[in-house]
Order: structure tokens, then C-alpha cells, then sequence
């Protein structure tokens, strides 16, 4: 199977890719923990948000504010209590081919200083595929049960839990506090018993044991939830009053003497070799263990390094999933059809004959591009053999690593002896603008620009969605039915709908649809959005290559949103002061920084935005608060080597102290931390007059926060 890999992508490519990734990413967490009725499985979710975490690493100025990779799980639904998790639930980056858990040991030996040869112990567990749940226990009672929800807020579904034989309602020589997490999962054979009294009953049978165990788990009647034959592994932990042990293993081995069911085929191993023979030794057992699992999990062992190695924003550095390999299906293409998205990308998508995949029902495969139709990769390189993709084909679809499926493979002695080959549309079928290729761009463009009712409905559901403005109640349909009427044809339309629309002839509560509330509710929501913070206001301008994580980098950089407009009115591409202060911004790149350029220089965009502030208070970029912190709001340059940390360890750590990490040094930096070598850096800010620190320096200003 042909995957076009980060590395390959164009950045314009790149950023399509993660648009697509995180709508259909919301729409899974939605699905698997909201509705416990998952359209994918557990592989091929982590697998997606492993995509989009490896497009973000490769493209950082694309990453968005609101990005799939800065989620976990899905809010808590109403009919339940909810309880805040002291310490958030987090998920687990994933791994799917050796190479990737080579490269996980890889990375942690970097982060840490570690060499090759240097001793690094890890444990690998199954994974087991059931509902994250955590309990939290008080002088050994327990309090209560919460589900992983959003990772910051679960559902409160303790008398379900305590319905569960595998959990102890008490603890003896426990810690006076301890959350114990781990999976509610349901066996092979209960799930079987259980459908076959389903269905003896008269009731709805369950899809898999995953869905038959979350469902029973999240009953509001915890009478039906006892009569579940729910079971329940811990693995981790969240709030403790005390250390468990010096390592995982140990850990795990004590919440088994407290009473608890544990992995017993968790296992101490030395280095990727010993994971991966594990896994294999797993893997072939996994027909015989009388439970799901999707994957083996793999942590570090030695607790003081996890605590060293710490979290990205959703998941912690020191263990990874490595998961099972995806299936695969036949089926027929119907028909190929093109999308049209907001800076003008034709994409064309399958539709297919809904065939079973791993499970879940699909009807979609992704086609990238009209070079991946016809036969090759991103280089010219042959992919399937070089066989095109026709409508009318048998084709085998191919689920890992993505949610809407791929086509791996075309069966050439199916396809009807009058069958053409796809031709790819020269013209927007929208606008009938030119759909241009532009040179090195693997993606053809409608050139319709404004006048492409696709590109500007696409522009204002960007401008509402959850990452942007996220007004309640004016979603993606609101804004189609609204852009058809000549209600709202730019963002600045839609704050003087009360003034256009809530009196007079023509009025919203009169439509079909709507009444007074709801229309009052409208109005009233968006016009709670009239303050609206910098980072989320410059990514909701859907400027092209401007993600969400490069809005917080820009709303960081320049503070406030006069000081924005100014610094890049007075921008000159390619050279001057303000196009080097642009640049100078960690993670804004010559491709971004012309970008934003072109858009705020641009007569009929600035007219557009413009208008647009003209109904805002938009609010100034604020730092974290650390009140002993030293270098909040400082912009710091790391240079040379470091030798008593990495320089992953050492950004990570300014970060969370509250400065901003500069890849290089202006007039603005604050300060520049040296090691050995440092070179041209270290003059640069000697003769700026900033100041200049060795690591030890550095070491001991943030010693003890």
C-alpha cells in the first residue's frame, strides 16, 4: 500500500491533509466516546492522529490551535455527573512498523542525553481495546469512578463501576490517596452469552465487545450494568498521596497485591529488539486470549526518567502504542467525485460500494490527487503497478492509518471492457473559474477565488468552526443556508445579522426553522463572540498555511492586534527589519510569512478583514501566569551544545516556564543561552547587547520551578 509519507508532502498538500484529518477526527471522538458506536476501530484512530501528529512535526507553522493532537476523548455527555480528573487522562502516541519503535527508543535516548550503548529499560503490555475508566480511592475507600471523557472531565459512573468484581470497593495498605486507571473491557465468550440474551430478549445485539463493554459502562440505570459481565485491568495511575515503587513493573506488581487485576503477559524488556519480540510473541497469541486487544504498549520503566521525560500537550513521551496491522477489502467504485475546498483545492474523493473494513462500514476512500488516480507518487514514481483508478473499478480498500480508507489496489480483470480513464476537471465545477496547477504543486486550484460560492462557504464554516469563532447555533448548514439566501456573504456580515435581520419584513424568527428563542439565541451567541482572543481571531481568517499553532505564534509574537496589522502592513517580502522579525518567529517559515503578507497587502482581503474588526474587540495574547517563573514572556535562543540536557529538554522546559523559544536571534530576543560551539548566534546578540548565559546559568535560574 502506497501512503504518501509528511517527509513528501508539500506544504499546500500538508495543510489540506490536516483540515480533512481533524473534521473527521472530531467526528470519531464524537462517535467512539460520545455515542460508544465508533465508525473506525481503536488501530485506526490512533493510527489517523498519528498521521496528523507526524504532517504538524513536519509543518510546525500549520499546526492548529484547536489541532486533533491537542484532544483527547470527547466532552462528558449530559446524563451523567461530572468529575474533573486531578491529573488529565491522557492517550498514547502510536506506533504501527518497527522502524517506528526504533525511533521512539531513538528518541527518548536524544531528549535524555542517552547514548546507544547506555542501559534503557522499558515494560510492554497488551492493549487492551475497552473504556478507559479511573478510580480514585481515599484512605483505601473508593470515592469514585470517572471515564476518561475529554481527558480533563469525565462522566461520574461510579455505582456502575462498583457493580464490577474486578474493582475492590476497598484497599488495605494503600496510599491514603491513589487513582488507580485502567480498562473496563468485556471477554470473547461473555460478549457472546450476552448478545445471545439479547437476542432471546427481543433487544438490540452489540457490534463487538468494545461497544457491548462502553455501552454497559455509561448505563444511567446501574442495575442493567450490573447484570453485565463487565471486567476490569489496571495499568496506571493517576493523583497519588505517595510513590508506588521506583518503576512500572514494580507499580503495576503492588495495585496486583492491592487486589487488582493486572496483565500478567506485561513484560521488562531491554531495548527494540526485546519490545518487538515481545509484540510478535503477543501478536500470535492474540486469537487465544479471550479479550480484545489492538496493540502492546511499550513505557519506560525507570519512574525518575518518565517524570524527566514529561508530556507533550496529549500524550507523555516515555510510552508509546504500538498496534496491530489494519485489514483489508474488495469492492466496487461507483464514482469519483471532486471537492472544492477553501483555498480552492480540487480533491477528489471515492465513493463506494459500503463494504466492512476492520469492522466499520465504509463508503469512502481518499484519492489525493489527480497524479495518485492516474498511477503515481508525489516524485512521478510508479504506485500500483502504475494501474489507474476508473469508476466502475473493483478496487481493495486499505484501512491503517486514516479514517477514510485508501485504495491499495485495483483487480485489472474486473474492469468493464468500456471503461474510460478518469479525466481530471481543468475548470471548477462550481465557478467554472480555470483550475490551475501551479509548478512543484501537487494539487490543482480553482483560480475563482471570491467569486467561487465553494471557496467562500468553505471560508465561513472555517471562520465558525470550533477552532475559529465557534458561535452556538451557526454551524456549517446554517452558514450553506445563509450564503444561498444573501444573508452573510463575508465574516463581517454575520455580526450585523441582529441589526439586518431581528426586526422589519425579512426576519430570521420567521424563517422556517426558527423562532423567536432560537433566533434570539443566535444573535446573542454571536455577539458573545464579538471579544475574541488574537490566536483564535488570526487563524479564523483562513489565511493560507496560517494553522492554529501558528495564530498562537503570531498573536505571542506581536501581543496585541494593532501591533499585528502594523508589523505586517510595513512588511517588505524578502528583506527589511519587520520581514526579519516575522521571520525570527519560531516556527514561521518564508512560505507562511509571504502568505500572511500577501493577504494584509491585498486591497480586497484587507477590506474584507477590516470590516471585520470593525465589529470586534479582539483580545491581546496572554502568557502563562508562573509567578516565580523568571523568563515568562521572554523570547530565549538556545545556541551550541548543550551538554547537561537536549535541546528538545531544554525547549520544553522554557516553554513550560512561560518564554517564548526563538530559533534565532534579533533585537528582540531577551535571552541566549550558549553551549560550546556556539558561533554566529553569540556574536549576533553581543552585539544586540542581549544577554548571553551558559548552561550552568541557565540551570540554576530555573532551578527548583
Amino acid at each position: 500500500m502506497e501512503q504518501k509519507k509528511p517527509q513528501d508532502m508539500t506544504e499546500s498538500e500538508a495543510q489540506i491533509e490536516l483540515v480533512r484529518l481533524a473534521k473527521i477526527l472530531s467526528k470519531a471522538n464524537s462517535d467512539y466516546h460520545g455515542l460508544d458506536a465508533p465508525t473506525l476501530s481503536d488501530a485506526e484512530y490512533d493510527a489517523l492522529k498519528r498521521r496528523n501528529s507526524e504532517i504538524e512535526a513536519r509543518f510546525p507553522a500549520l499546526r492548529h490551535f484547536d489541532s486533533p493532537s491537542e484532544k483527547i476523548g470527547a466532552p462528558a455527555e449530559s446524563g451523567f455527573g461530572k468529575i474533573t480528573h486531578t491529573i488529565r487522562m491522557l492517550s498514547l502516541g502510536n506506533a504501527f512498523e518497527e522502524p517506528d519503535v526504533e525511533d521512539f527508543d531513538a528518541r527518548i535516548r536524544k531528549f535524555l542525553g542517552y547514548s546507544t550503548t547506555e542501559a534503557l529499560e522499558f515494560t510492554a503490555e497488551p492493549k487492551i481495546d475497552g473504556l478507559s475508566l479511573s478510580l480514585r480511592y481515599e484512605d483505601g475507600q473508593l470515592v469514585h469512578a470517572a471515564t476518561r471523557g475529554d481527558g480533563s472531565i469525565g462522566e461520574n459512573v461510579t455505582e456502575n463501576a462498583r457493580t464490577i468484581s474486578d474493582i475492590p470497593q476497598e484497599l488495605f495498605n494503600a496510599p491514603s490517596i491513589l487513582e488507580v486507571r485502567g480498562e473496563v473491557y468485556m471477554s470473547h465468550q461473555d460478549f457472546q452469552n450476552l448478545n445471545e440474551r439479547q437476542i432471546a430478549n427481543g433487544e438490540k445485539t452489540f457490534a463487538n465487545p468494545r461497544n457491548a463493554a462502553a455501552g454497559s459502562l455509561r448505563q444511567l440505570d446501574s442495575k442493567i450494568t450490573k447484570g453485565r459481565p463487565l471486567k476490569f485491568f489496571a495499568y496506571a495511575w493517576g493523583e497519588l498521596s505517595e510513590p508506588l515503587a521506583e518503576t512500572q513493573f514494580n507499580a503495576i506488581s503492588r495495585l496486583k497485591a492491592f487486589g487488582f487485576s493486572v496483565n500478567d503477559l506485561t513484560e521488562i524488556c531491554q531495548g527494540p529488539q526485546e519490545l518487538l519480540a515481545h509484540y510478535k510473541s503477543i501478536e500470535q497469541s492474540r486469537a487465544s486470549l479471550g479479550y480484545d486487544i489492538d496493540g502492546v504498549v511499550y513505557k519506560v520503566n525507570l519512574l525518575t526518567l518518565q517524570k524527566r521525560l514529561g508530556f507533550r500537550s496529549t500524550t507523555p513521551r516515555w510510552a508509546i502504542a504500538h498496534k496491530f496491522p489494519a485489514e483489508l477489502a474488495w469492492t466496487r467504485l461507483e464514482k469519483i467525485e471532486i471537492q472544492v475546498g477553501r483555498t480552492g483545492a480540487l480533491s477528489p474523493v471515492a465513493r463506494l460500494s459500503p463494504v466492512t473494513v476492520g469492522g466499520v462500514v465504509v463508503s469512502n476512500a481518499t484519492l489525493h490527487n489527480e497524479d495518485y488516480i492516474q498511477g503515481r507518487g508525489n516524485k512521478g514514481e510508479l504506485i500500483r503497478d502504475g494501474k489507474d483508478i476508473r469508476e466502475g473499478d473493483w478496487v481493495q480498500v486499505y484501512r491503517a492509518g486514516d479514517v477514510i480508507p485508501k485504495i491499495s489496489d485495483v483487480d485489472l480483470s474486473k474492469r468493464p471492457v468500456d471503461s474510460q480513464p478518469f479525466v481530471f476537471p481543468e475548470v471548477c465545477e462550481v465557478c467554472q473559474s480555470p483550475a490551475i496547477r501551479e509548478e512543484g504543486d501537487a494539487v490543482r486550484r480553482c483560480t475563482g477565488g471570491i467569486i467561487c460560492a465553494a471557496q467562500v462557504v468553505e471560508k465561513l464554516k472555517h471562520f465558525v468552526s470550533r477552532s475559529a469563532f465557534d458561535i452556538e447555533g451557526l454551524g456549517a448548514k446554517q452558514i450553506e443556508l445563509f450564503y444561498k439566501d444573501g444573508w452573510i456573504e463575508s465574516p463581517a456580515d454575520i455580526f450585523t445579522l441582529r441589526e439586518r435581520y431581528e426586526n422589519g419584513l425579512n426576519q430570521l424568527k420567521n424563517r422556517e426553522g426558527w423562532g423567536g428563542k432560537s433566533a434570539a439565541n443566535l444573535f446573542d451567541a454571536i455577539d458573545a463572540k464579538r471579544q475574541i482572543p488574537l490566536a483564535k481571531l488570526i487563524f479564523s481568517l483562513g489565511i493560507r498555511h496560517v494553522g492554529e499553532s501558528s495564530g498562537v505564534l503570531l498573536a505571542n509574537h506581536y501581543q496585541s492586534w494593532s501591533k499585528f496589522v502594523v508589523g505586517l502592513t510595513s512588511v517588505t517580502v524578502g528583506g527589511g527589519d519587520a520581514w526579519e522579525d516575522l521571520l525570527s518567529i519560531d516556527g514561521v517559515g518564508v512560505v507562511m510569512a509571504t502568505s500572511l503578507v500577501a493577504a494584509f497587502q491585498n486591497p480586497r482581503e484587507r477590506v474584507a478583514i477590516d470590516a471585520l474588526i470593525s465589529q470586534l474587540t479582539p483580545l491581546d495574547a496572554v502568557f502563562k501566569e508562573m509567578e516565580s517563573s523568571p523568563v515568562v514572556g521572554k523570547i530565549v535562543v538556545f545556541t551550541g551544545t548543550l551538554e547537561k540536557m537536549s535541546r528538545a529538554e531544554a525547549k520544553a522546559r522554557a516553554e513550560d516556564l512561560g518564554a517564548k523559544v526563538s530559533g534565532s536571534v534579533s533585537k528582540k530576543t531577551d535571552l541566549l543561552v550558549a553551549g560550546p560551539g556556539a558561533g554566529s548566534k553569540a556574536k549576533k546578540a553581543e552585539d544586540l547587547g542581549i544577554e548571553v548565559i551558559d548552561e550552568d546559568a541557565w540551570l540554576a535560574m530555573i532551578e527548583g520551578l
